[in-house]
Formats: structure tokens, sequence, C-alpha cells
């Protein structure tokens, strides 16, 4: 399994969205070098506030392109960095991963699945009925998160538009993502 880099963003500022970069560099165990988020500590305010020193699973946000196609098909025109993720994929069914699958992104960077993205309020914010685009009830009630997965760096590198991406999966039973 394998995909592409389409975007890399981030930001040294709290703000929903991250600008696009012409690449950015993972750090292992910390995140996205210059990004808000990047810690080996929680770094997301609503986390922080909670207790500051749950370790940061949440180091790298990333969302797949076929997601902001989709949404664009709905009327919603979100381009990548938007929703705040660090690395729009291509290629990828990020949704479809397992906790402790394998992402190499480039030459150098490799990334472990956490979770999902929990999309919160200030999607409604950004587009007013965005939320319900990004987060559904399946058939059997249970919540469907769209908003893209969470990793923490497990080797630092280099990251641009046009990296190949390739997908490991863990051994043993496989567990379904669930937010971080």
């Amino acid at each position: 399994m394998g995909g592409t880099v389409v975007a890399v963003s981030s930001n040294a500022e709290y703000s929903f969205s991250k600008p696009n970069r012409a690449g950015i560099t993972l750090l292992a165990g910390l995140g996205v070098e210059g990004d808000v988020h990047a810690g080996v500590t929680v770094r997301h305010r609503s986390r922080v506030a909670k207790d500051p020193t749950v370790p940061n699973l949440r180091q790298v946000h990333l969302i797949h392109r076929e997601l902001l196609t989709e949404l664009d098909g709905s009327g919603f025109d979100v381009a990548p960095g938007a929703l705040g993720e660090n690395i729009t994929t291509e290629g990828v069914d990020l949704l479809g991963l397992p906790v402790g699958a394998v992402l190499r992104i480039g030459p150098e960077a490799v990334v472990e699945v956490t979770g999902l993205r929990n999309p919160c309020l200030q999607i409604d914010g950004f587009r007013p009925g965005l939320l319900k685009q990004v987060v559904r009830r399946a058939a059997d009630g249970t919540i469907v998160r769209r908003a893209g997965i969470m990793g923490v760096v497990l080797a630092g590198g280099p990251v641009r538009p046009g990296d190949a991406i390739t997908v490991e999966l863990p051994a043993g039973p496989h567990r379904p993502l669930d937010r971080v």
C-alpha cells in the first residue's frame, strides 16, 4: 500500500488552519519542527487544560485529499492545510488503517498511527455546517470521524509535496482507530 504527499503545512502559532510550506521537517518523538503542536506532551489547548503531562499522541495530523475533494463536491471549498493538518495525502486509506500502522514518508521520516482526529466545533467556525460533513453516525449509531488521523514521529526527516508514502501494517490482530 502506498500513496503520495500532496501538501505539507505548519504553524508556529495557534490557529485553526496552517499555511502550506515547500517542506517540513519531522522530529523524532516531537512532531513537526516549528509547529505549535510539536512536543513530547500534549500541546492542544483543550488537552493541556485537562492534564499537561499526558504524552502527545497527536504530533502529526494527516488528512487525505480524497476527503477534501468530497467536501468540495458538497459545496465546501477546503484547501490542504485548512483543517489544521500537517500532511495532506493521496492514495492512502488513512481512516482504514489500524492503530500502530507505520507510514514511511519521503526518504527518512517514519510516523506511527495513534488514532483519529476528534473534530471539534471550531470546524463550524471555519465553515458553518462542515462539522456534520466530517462527523457522522453509522447505521448502527456509532460515531464516524472522518477528519484525518494522528500519529507520533518514530524517525525524523524532511517531508515535501510529491514524496512517496508506504504503509506497513502491524502484526497480530489489528485494532481499529479511535479518537486520540
